[in-house]
């Protein structure tokens, strides 16, 4: 059994995920209370799926980018059940598993979430051997000049207001901005590549496992 937790943002998640099925699932806006959400939303998953906390096998945690705060918040969740359980403890960064759970296409993808401040953290991605594969470094970037980088047929999906989609709407032609429904992230993709890493007994230590952030004098702020 295996509990998967992503607060890198407002958007919070939580899955549960034994191999072949997914048992529970929860997804949900915060308004910066991921201190006191965070905890209660687990035992109302663990109850909802009839488990205990004893029977999970390992933990994973979305990695960011995102706010420095939930981050944090997510990580030291994770590292207490890890620690207190003596279980494995997997981090996934949050675009990779976002990426996952997109449809294969053959043009380019851009996988994006705030990054404060009118700014959004974007990475590219393209289908190679049959999955989304990262390609360069993660950028920040505002809603228009992500519009100007875009010269050919590119998908572009992940946690944008109502604005940065009309801003990236404009140029019809070119960007192809996902539903709000496609671009919503599904902690159980997040199970579903942790449990694989853990599987191929590729796990993270507790202690040393972090956030990620771009630069450390450009962490993504609250």
């Amino acid at each position: 059994m295996l509990l998967a937790v992503d607060t890198s943002t407002q958007t919070m998640g939580l899955a549960l995920y034994n191999g072949t099925q997914v048992l529970a699932e929860s997804v949900w806006l915060t308004h910066s209370h991921h201190t006191v959400e965070l905890a209660p939303a687990i035992d109302e998953l663990f109850q909802r799926a009839a488990i205990k906390p004893g029977q999970l096998e390992a933990v994973a945690c979305a990695l960011g980018p995102g706010s420095f705060t939930s981050l944090r918040i997510g990580l030291a969740v994770v590292k207490g059940l890890a620690l207190s359980l003596h279980i494995p403890v997997i981090g996934i960064p949050t675009l990779t598993y976002l990426a996952a759970a997109q449809p294969l296409m053959q043009m380019p993808m851009l996988a994006v979430l705030p990054a404060g401040r009118g700014r959004m953290a974007v990475s590219r991605y393209t289908v190679q051997d049959g999955a989304w594969r990262s390609e360069g470094e993660l950028s920040i970037m505002t809603a228009e000049a992500i519009s100007d980088s875009i010269h050919e047929p590119t998908y572009i999906c992940g946690e944008m207001d109502a604005a940065e989609r009309q801003q990236l709407s404009r140029k019809w032609k070119n960007a192809i901005v996902a539903s709000p429904a496609q671009s919503l992230r599904r902690p159980s993709f997040l199970a579903e590549l942790a449990w694989k890493r853990w599987q191929e007994g590729d796990v993270d230590e507790p202690v040393s496992l972090a956030p990620i952030y771009v630069h450390v004098a450009e962490a993504i702020p609250d």
